[in-house]
């Protein structure tokens, strides 16, 4: 059964830092892309970032380039997100999910239809 678990979401003040973390299982952690999305209220769900270790390559939204920073633990099959400098936009149920990454595929890695499993997402409340 797959599964990814999110943690580390809270509340935080402007400017100040979280790590989230995704836990996942069952399935081939080294062949898989692994993505966070967002969802504010009354907004659709945004593609955050994604990391493929098939590729060897990261990727971010034009909103959190330079704050934000993908990882992962292969070790583990955990893939962590750094966000610092938060602002109150940043407030939303955060979300990772995984595909089943083609290094031939040419499209937007963070587009949630490329996505087959989710986790149940963590809240993440920004405070101004």
């Amino acid at each position: 059964e797959v599964q990814l678990v999110e943690s580390g979401g809270g509340l935080v003040q402007a400017g100040g830092s979280l790590r989230l973390s995704c836990a996942t299982s069952g399935f081939t952690f080294d062949d898989y892309a692994i993505g966070w999305f967002r969802q504010a209220p009354g907004k659709e769900r945004e593609g955050v970032s994604c990391i493929s270790s098939r590729i060897g390559s990261t990727y971010y939204a034009d909103s959190v380039k330079g704050r934000f920073t993908i990882s992962s633990d292969n070790a583990k099959n955990t893939v962590y997100l750094q966000m610092n400098s938060l602002k109150p936009d940043d407030t939303a149920v955060y979300y990772c999910a995984a595909y089943e990454e083609d290094p031939h595929y040419a499209g937007d890695r963070l587009s949630d239809r490329e996505y087959d499993y989710w986790g149940q997402g963590t809240q993440v409340t920004v405070s101004s």
